[in-house]
This record gives structure tokens, sequence and C-alpha cells, in this order.
């Protein structure tokens, strides 16, 4: 199996730009197969959803083509797929129908590896509540999370699949099964772990599962992967005449049928990728997202080996992504950006969104560089970034 990525840059049209793109844990490029069907599926015919004629048809058959897409990426049944404006709202709605049951003496866990949209709703919902949240921290030192100690008040942990700032991987399988022991549920952020690999939310352990396209080279929405089951279970907040159907219950007011169907061709991009001999779409997208896999580890690789001992790592977990975060002792975060863009090299400063880990991690400087790889990034947009911080540091 050879991984082309030459032949995949040419479906990005933004490329042409010369930038060479470390910015994707804050959204990927966009291949023009996915901006063709947005565009094929907005200007129609299109209507509300039904059978009655072409363009009401259209929008019903571009749901039923997101939702067997989405099972496919995440291995659930399509019934338990759930549509939303992003992860945040997805996790917000979610939290507030899931505390619904929530009694004093309860207890969650929410960890300080997370980015904040699977802290604070939690955490709020859990005030609201008179709930008690235990804390997992994390060692700044490795990257690697404490030990879940969890008793049967615990009523729910939500945990990241990767963390967004510094990559780390948590045991999540380690993690569901205590929990599952005590009663509890598990809530998993996976928006930056699968933007990085094939998942599978059942082998996960996971109840309910939430990514984002965008982090893997789709239009801006967000997904939640749960069994139908559980889903029907919960009782959320809607309009007396919406549906009471699961998932569509989740899904609040008209749903962009455009943006849908962008994101349905996403994940067929992906299966096609580096696809073999496999026959179903989710087989392919096994063996598409291992390659891409590989391609980017053996990147971050070179990025790791080539950077200067004068930066400071702070992605060390022995499982992580290929996502990098670095600082520059005496030096400030925010001018290395702005020397790597004016040289075409994206790289963005901050803390992300992780507000609890970058707190932990103690940072003198009040943002940090973080390299984050993507399947269209190849080696010399590598060489790029290596040479502008070696630039910089000679500055």
């Amino acid at each position: 199996m050879t991984y082309d990525v030459t032949e995949l840059r040419s479906h990005f049209p933004s490329l042409d730009s010369g930038t060479a793109h470390f910015d994707s844990p804050a959204g990927t490029q966009t291949p023009r197969q996915v901006g063709a069907a947005i565009a094929a599926t907005l200007t129609g015919p299109l209507s509300n959803r039904g059978t009655g004629s072409p363009s009401e048809s259209n929008a019903d058959a571009a749901v039923a083509a997101f939702r067997s897409a989405y099972a496919d990426l995440l291995g659930v049944p399509a019934g338990g797929i759930v549509y939303g404006r992003s992860a945040t709202q997805l996790i917000y709605d979610f939290s507030r129908a899931i505390a619904k049951d929530w009694r004093s003496g309860d207890v969650i866990v929410v960890s300080r590896l997370d980015h904040d949209s699977n802290v604070r709703p939690w955490v709020q919902a859990a005030e609201q509540q008179g709930v008690t949240v235990h804390w997992l921290d994390f060692d700044p030192e490795t990257g690697e999370l404490e030990e879940a100690q969890l008793d049967p008040r615990t009523r729910l942990v939500a945990i990241t699949g990767a963390s967004n700032l510094i990559g780390t991987k948590p045991p999540v399988r380690r993690i569901a099964d205590a929990a599952h022991a005590v009663g509890a549920q598990v809530f998993v952020d996976a928006v930056h772990l699968a933007a990085h690999g094939f998942v599978d939310v059942t082998e996960l352990g996971a109840d309910y599962f939430v990514c984002s396209p965008y982090k893997f080279l789709g239009p801006h929405c967000g997904v939640l992967g749960a069994a139908p089951e559980l889903l029907a279970t919960l009782r959320n907040d809607k309009l007396v005449p919406s549906t009471d159907a699961v998932p569509e219950r989740f899904e609040l007011g008209t749903l962009p049928y455009e943006i849908m169907a962008g994101a349905t061709a996403t994940v067929d991009f992906l299966a096609a990728i580096a696809p073999g001999d496999a026959t179903s779409r989710r087989e392919r997208l096994r063996t598409s997202l291992h390659a891409v896999d590989e391609h980017e580890l053996r990147l971050r690789t070179r990025l790791e080996d080539g950077l200067d001992p004068g930066v400071v790592v702070h992605s060390r977990a022995a499982d992580r992504t290929p996502t990098l975060l670095l600082t520059f002792p005496g030096r400030e975060t925010k001018d290395a950006y702005r020397f790597l863009a004016e040289r075409g090299v994206l790289a963005p400063a901050g803390s992300f969104y992780a507000y609890e880990g970058f707190r932990r991690l103690g940072l003198e400087d009040e943002n940090a560089l973080r390299l984050g790889l993507a399947p269209y990034v190849d080696d010399t947009d590598v060489d790029r970034a290596l040479e502008g911080l070696a630039a910089f540091l000679d500055r």
C-alpha cells in the first residue's frame, strides 16, 4: 500500500496558496469534492424533508446518507448518529438531558486533560443539580493521565479521546471499564482523536462519542454517536410538535442538508485515500485511516528529531497524536507564530480552549505554539517549519 501525499494534495485548492498548514487541530483544509457536494445539494432542488417531490426526497436522502456515513466511520448504528452544529453544542445539549437524572450525593468525573467543551458543560450541569465534581489530573512532566478513582456514587465520566493541547491519548477503554463496573456512563470527546486514525466506539467502551468533521477535512459541524436504545432513555427539551423519534428529537430545528451532504462526502473521501482491497466503506476507512496514521506519525518523528535542543516540547505521553506543543524559554511564543506566518508556515499560538490543561502545565508564557499534522502535510512542509523555527531561534 502506497500513501501518495502528492496525489492527495491535488484535491485541496487551498494548498495552492503556498501556506504550510500546521493548524489542523483547529480545523483542516477541505477537498474540492466536499465543497462540490455542498454546492450540489444546496442548489437543489431542495426543500424540507418529505417524499412528495424531488426537492423533499433530496433532503431526506441527504439525512439518511449522513447517518449511514458516520455509522461507518464510528462503528455505531445509523439510528444512533446525531447531527449538531458543533461538538460544544452537542455536549451542552446532552449534558442537560443526561443531568436531569442526577441527584444530590451523585458524583461526576472530568479531566484536566480535556478541551473546555468537555469540562465546563458538565461542571455547570453538576452545579445546577447539586452534584459533586471530581477531577482527573495529569502529570505535566509526562503528559500522562492519573488513574481514575471511581465508586458507586459516580454517574458519569467525561474524558477526552486525545488531548487537543498535547496529544495525549488516555486509556479510554480502561477508564470505561472501571466506570461501567460502578454503573457510570462514559462521554468521550473524540474531536482530536477521530482526526488521527480509525476509531471504534464500541471497542473504546464509550456510551456517548462526539467528533467534528471539520477536524478531518470536512465542513463545520459536530456528530454524536451512541446506541439508539441509550438515546431513547434521554428526555431532552424540545418543541411540542417536533418529533419524538430517535435520533431526530435531539436535532433541533431544520437541518442544514447541504452541510450534511458535505460531511458525507468527507467520509467517502477519507475512505478513498488508501482503500486497498476492502469492499465495505467501513473496511476502506480502516485501511485508509491506518495509512494516514502512519504518514502523520512518520512526519511527527521528523519534526521531533529536527527541533533545536532549546525548544521545550510539552507533548510527551507514550501514546499520543501527531501534535506538538512547544515553548521557547526567554522568547515570546506569539513572536514565533508571527515569524513563521511571515514565511508561509501557519502554526498558531494560544491555549486552544484547553483551559484546565494549559493552567496545569504552569507555563510562564500565556501562549504556546502548536504544530499539528494532517493527511495533506508533506516532508516539504516539515522542512519549512523546522527551518523557520531554527531561523527564529537564531535571530
